[in-house]
């Protein structure tokens, strides 16, 4: 049995690498006699500008050797995944992809499914074009996508999957309505599966870490690094760029950036990978949101694990109370043991 995966996998983004690698380690072990690949179907535009995005130079945040090191990155995430992935051969339409003579085609997880968005948006995600292969919808995201027409793609696509989950309940909402059904809610793949890491060297201290709290007031950043030094702790970004923290860790494997999760005292995150990985290693940890789509995606995560608590007004004074409040993880992994097996399950019952 061959079987595909189509994600977002080629944006270099740490969370985008590791749900994709997760997920097809997740389908290796239920069916270790299968052939299971990354399709490796490339949207050239959204690859251009997330690519491009990192050679910006902030002068507010960046000096040259934060720069520097920055724009490695997509070279280091190139060499993780050729290194990591069983990537197909190259390919950038559906044409391409049915050469490929896969038996299932498990789409997701990420925002696949995110219609209102420009640079990432392709038809092919939601199975056009694609009529030879069994299709599988596996987490996917819609983001922050509602109150918007419908596109008859969106519709006619989802209707022909064999099988739909969701990872949010915007995503659950509208496959609902489309395939008049319900739809099984899953986790994200990188809570299927055990995740390696990689040692960042020269880190020695405790230490806070943040990951892209965007638009967060620089007094209230300032009030933080205050409260680090009085606590004799470092400060680092996971993978991002600012000449204030303690040392530049900006070049990352994704298994060096599981690490720095894995070994931080506390967290404080905007984004949805970041809040699961806070979560996956039992970290205290705090969320500032902006961006609507992040609101949507961890506020859903949040309220699925009962941590509403955690999406902070983004203010020192509420972000330091909340990493500071302890979690009783062992109630979140009780929750997190069944919506793995659950997850688990939707693939096993489905891939058949």
């Amino acid at each position: 049995m061959r079987i595909g995966i189509l994600t977002h996998h080629y944006i270099n983004n740490f969370g985008a690498f590791l749900q994709a690698y997760s997920l097809q380690k997740a389908i290796k072990e239920i069916y270790p006699k299968a052939d299971v690949y990354i399709i490796n179907c490339v949207n050239i535009k959204h690859f251009v500008i997330n690519t491009g995005g990192w050679f910006r130079f902030y002068k507010k945040k960046e000096n040259i050797a934060c720069w520097v090191n920055k724009i490695k990155l997509p070279w280091t995430f190139a060499k993780e995944r050729k290194k990591h992935m069983s990537l197909t051969s190259i390919c950038y339409n559906a044409k391409g992809i049915e050469k490929f003579n896969m038996d299932y085609i498990v789409i997701g997880s990420d925002e696949v499914w995110n219609y209102s968005e420009t640079k990432g948006n392709a038809k092919v995600k939601f199975g056009i074009g694609l009529n030879k292969e069994k299709l599988i919808a596996y987490a996917p995201s819609v983001g922050e996508t509602k109150g918007v027409d419908i596109p008859e793609y969106v519709i006619n696509g989802i209707k022909k999957f064999k099988a739909v989950s969701a990872r949010d309940y915007l995503t659950e909402e509208l496959v609902e309505k489309i395939r008049n059904e319900e739809i099984s809610r899953v986790v994200d793949p990188t809570f299927l599966v055990k995740i390696p890491d990689e040692t960042v060297e020269g880190i020695n201290r405790p230490y806070i870490l943040f990951y892209y709290c965007d638009g967060l007031k620089e007094e209230e950043k300032k009030k933080i690094f205050a409260y680090a030094k009085k606590k004799n702790m470092d400060i680092y970004g996971a993978g991002e760029c600012d000449k204030k923290y303690s040392k530049i860790t900006v070049n990352l494997t994704p298994f060096q950036w599981v690490w720095m999760f894995r070994n931080a005292e506390y967290i404080i995150t905007g984004t949805f990978h970041g809040t699961v990985f806070s979560m996956l290693n039992h970290r205290q940890f705090a969320c500032y949101l902006t961006n609507q789509s992040r609101i949507e995606k961890v506020g859903s995560l949040l309220r699925d694990f009962g941590l509403n608590e955690k999406q902070t007004n983004g203010t020192a004074e509420e972000l330091i109370k909340q990493i500071e409040k302890k979690i009783d993880y062992d109630d979140i992994e009780k929750k997190i043991n069944v919506s793995r097996e659950k997850s688990i399950k939707f693939l096993a019952d489905n891939i058949i």
